[in-house]
């Protein structure tokens, strides 16, 4: 799936020079966690979270002045707290460098950028590098929940040990050669050795995935290669 199959389309939007005020009620209003912040041509310029928003002195949340908290952070962070709480206006709130994707952008991309940048949205842009839509955590779930099993043909046996090798053969995790399947009527069996239970697991889940399997009898037992006392 790309990013256009689960985007949010069209975008809220607010301007650099609205308040701080405004945006909060915004957020309440269409019960969004965050919203883009737009110049006067509507092209991106930033986004306000609800996280530019927790250090505020309306809601009693702003960080206390103290010499540890300067020692801490800093003189210079200090200013930069000072105004992220004190702004009326959002430009002086809103974070500058913002992630952004295409519509053709694939979904693993956009929870990748999620998982390294820690962010929880994405705006998505057009070639022209209009906002035509924004992908949250939240898309994503629900492109999971909304996904509907593919409509495959039961395997016979020789095949179910077929796919499932060919499977392990795939993931860098797996040690083949300390493996074997064998296949009864739907069944799968596994024999060998296995470095750890996450290991065993992933082997368990990928026999489960097959279309055909109707259970799986585990064997496996910890690599005595590991557990032995070195000589």
């Amino acid at each position: 799936m790309q990013a256009r199959d689960v985007m949010v389309s069209p975008v809220i939007t607010v301007g650099e020079n609205e308040t701080v005020r405004e945006v909060a009620g915004l957020l309440i209003e269409n019960r969004i966690s965050a919203v883009p912040v737009v110049d006067d041509a509507g092209k991106l310029v930033g986004i306000v979270t609800e996280a530019d928003l927790m250090r505020r002195p309306e809601a009693g949340t702003e960080r206390p002045s103290s010499w540890w908290v300067s020692l801490l952070l800093g003189d210079r962070a200090l200013a930069a707290d000072y105004v992220k709480s004190r702004a009326v206006k959002v430009k002086d709130v809103m974070t500058r460098n913002v992630k952004t994707a295409s519509p053709e952008t694939p979904l693993y991309e956009i929870a990748d950028l999620f998982e390294e940048s820690h962010i929880k949205r994405v705006p998505i842009l057009d070639e022209g590098g209009d906002l035509v839509g924004i992908v949250s955590r939240a898309n994503i779930i629900q492109a999971v929940a909304s996904a509907r099993p593919k409509l495959e043909t039961t395997l016979p046996d020789s095949q179910i040990r077929e796919k499932l090798l060919d499977e392990l053969k795939r993931q860098p995790w797996s040690r083949l050669h300390k493996l074997n399947v064998t296949v009864t009527n739907g069944t799968v069996d596994l024999w060998g050795f296995v470095q750890s239970e996450t290991e065993r697991q992933a082997i368990t889940i990928a026999a489960e995935a097959i279309p055909g399997v109707t259970a799986v009898s585990d064997h496996l037992t910890r690599d005595p290669e590991l557990t032995s006392p070195r000589g």
